[in-house]
């Protein structure tokens, strides 16, 4: 929570060289020998938001919190975490966390977690056709998501295809892609067995005491959170979802785009990283599938 103090017999000229190098201290991104020289790094994650960043027990755990942990270490810079609260879009967070500052807290951080890497979103467009995101760098993709449905075998022995949700229930993140999906996709046939909740949580919690007969969500968060389940009741299906869209696509890092040497050598941490099968290894902690992005792959 930020203090607000007042300032007495302070001249105005003053009070406003003040305010300035408060800003170019808070504000401005930070190259990469900056940031070595400071001996900290700054990384946001996304906050309550498991299994990728959230707080267990008064400490910060996840998979982006692992791998801002690794890049700390191999840079021997101390981790300064800052917690996103999600805006309505990307872009909204690429603002208030990579190149402007909240218009609050004015914190901006070093790098980003889990932003898209995408050729067609960094190159897009906006109203006028400047590039939307021209002040932010994505790169070192190290996560190939998707979706994933978790379904309950003994009301819903396999799911062969998405048909099967015009007899049987499913639910969904209230305002998520797959609510979307679920509510509008194959002339809105599903809708009316699809329920919504707040969270994916709260839908495979549902999904336990028998109101729906699977859940459908982001692949690792719902592998992630099948280890709390029966897996000899609950399982995961390996359907596909026709008329969704994109059916995979990769996670990565964010920068400024001032701040190139940053990125390679934040993606140079990231290529080892996910070459020694170290990245695997941290999803595999958290029970969370992993798929190593196409970007790596050996022709």
């Amino acid at each position: 929570m930020t203090c607000l103090r007042t300032f007495y017999f302070i001249p105005f000229i003053l009070l406003s060289f003040l305010s300035l190098n408060v800003l170019s201290t808070s504000v401005f991104a930070r190259s990469f020998d900056d940031i070595i020289e400071s001996k900290k790094i700054n990384i946001a994650v996304y906050n309550d938001y498991p299994p990728y960043s959230y707080m267990e027990a008064g400490s910060a755990k996840g998979i982006d919190v692992d791998i801002a942990k690794e890049i700390a270490a191999k840079f021997n810079v101390e981790l300064v975490l800052t917690w996103m609260t999600p805006g309505e879009t990307t872009e909204d967070d690429f603002r208030n966390f990579l190149w402007k500052g909240h218009i609050i807290h004015k914190v901006k951080a070093d790098l980003m977690m889990r932003a898209p890497y995408d050729r067609s979103f960094s190159q897009k467009r906006d109203d006028i056709g400047l590039l939307a995101n021209e002040l932010v760098h994505m790169f070192a993709p190290y996560q190939q998501e998707s979706w994933q449905i978790i379904h309950n075998t003994e009301q819903l022995p396999e799911v062969e295809t998405m048909a099967m949700f015009q007899y049987h229930t499913i639910g969904a993140e209230i305002d998520s892609i797959p609510h979307f999906y679920l509510t509008s996709a194959f002339g809105g046939r599903l809708r009316d067995n699809t329920s919504q909740y707040a969270s994916n949580e709260l839908a495979i919690d549902a999904m336990k005491k028998g109101d729906v007969d699977a859940v459908m969500g982001l692949r690792t968060q719902i592998s992630y959170l099948s280890q709390f389940l029966d897996n000899t009741k609950f399982k995961l299906a390996s359907n596909a979802f026709p008329l969704i869209g994109k059916q995979k696509w990769d996670l990565g890092i964010a920068a400024h785009n001032d701040y190139r040497t940053l990125a390679y050598e934040v993606g140079d941490v990231i290529t080892e990283m996910v070459l020694t099968e170290k990245m695997a290894h941290i999803f595999s902690q958290y029970h969370a599938a992993y798929e190593m992005p196409d970007y790596y792959a050996v022709e």
